[in-house]
């Protein structure tokens, strides 16, 4: 038992389950505006399974895939797999396991979801290989995450509405400015190891401009979606609210000094979401 609870235990932590606030809250502020208030609750419990397993199979397959990169670097070096916490065929086998969860949750909520669950497994486990290819992987991660709302509402509505993608453009680009600046810790490694990203392209510097620019149009896309979806003043205050959030991240960290990315990062990321969610869920409510 003490060996289970130990596997489990670094399992959670290689997978980093919490990080599954980040596009857990857009999805759901999705799924409410896709039913015009609260959806049913099997299918909320369905988008929930769904989007945890998802994360879960993008998070096992990243570490499968880079761990011999991961051994080599002094940042990653003690992960699961590197340290020999736990096997590669483990977290393969963990990796189809949680492909196979979200297949099947998406057969639960409609035909539309299942034909696509495919096509959204190709693009969460594709972006481990980006950046051995591509400078713009994190437009890649942050895809992998902006896919969340428009798959929420899918699973509401069965059909796909347009303008479901502005938000999901907007995460897209929320994420990939973090992880530009996220990628900064790896500047040398990267460097070193042949890999590619915004920080070895064109400097630490360079990429905390470019992250700004993409939270810049973030914000743009976001003021575009509460037109689109006829925001009342709360929903208004919720954007603003990101807006401060997203400059207050932004003063935590600069190009010469990175102690508090994680900060950034991990801890307000997951806040800014929730924000978010809480602000359109009280102007939906209002409305009715």
């Amino acid at each position: 038992m003490p060996g289970i609870l130990s596997k489990t235990r670094t399992t959670l932590e290689m997978i980093k389950w919490e990080h599954s606030i980040f596009a857990l809250p857009f999805a759901l502020t999705a799924a409410l505006l896709a039913a015009g208030g609260l959806p049913a609750w099997r299918t909320v419990l369905w988008i929930l399974i769904a989007m945890v397993a998802a994360r879960t199979c993008a998070m096992a397959f990243n570490r499968w895939a880079d761990a011999e990169l991961d051994a080599v670097n002094p940042r990653t070096s003690t992960r699961a797999i590197p340290a020999g916490l736990l096997s590669r065929q483990f977290v393969f086998g963990f990796t189809c396991l949680a492909a196979l969860i979200f297949v099947l949750a998406s057969a639960q909520l409609n035909l539309l979801t299942l034909y696509l669950s495919p096509v959204v497994l190709v693009v969460l486990l594709g972006y481990s290989y980006l950046k051995r290819v591509t400078r713009w992987s994190h437009l890649g991660l942050g895809l992998a995450l902006g896919l969340a709302p428009s798959a929420a509402w899918i699973a509401v509505r069965g059909t796909l509405d347009p303008r479901i993608l502005v938000l999901t453009a907007a995460v897209t680009l929320w994420v990939g400015g973090f992880d530009v600046l996220y990628a900064c810790q790896d500047f040398e490694h990267d460097r070193a190891a042949g890999l590619h990203s915004l920080p070895q392209s064109v400097g630490i510097a360079g990429a905390f401009a470019a992250a700004r620019l993409m939270h810049l149009a973030m914000l743009a896309l976001l003021i575009w979606f509460g037109v689109l979806f006829h925001f009342r003043i709360i929903g208004w205050l919720g954007i603003g609210a990101v807006a401060l959030l997203l400059a207050y991240e932004h003063s935590l960290v600069s190009p010469r000094d990175l102690r508090r990315l994680n900060a950034a990062f991990f801890t307000m990321n997951g806040v800014i979401a929730t924000v978010f969610l809480v602000f359109v869920a009280a102007d939906l409510w209002l409305r009715l």
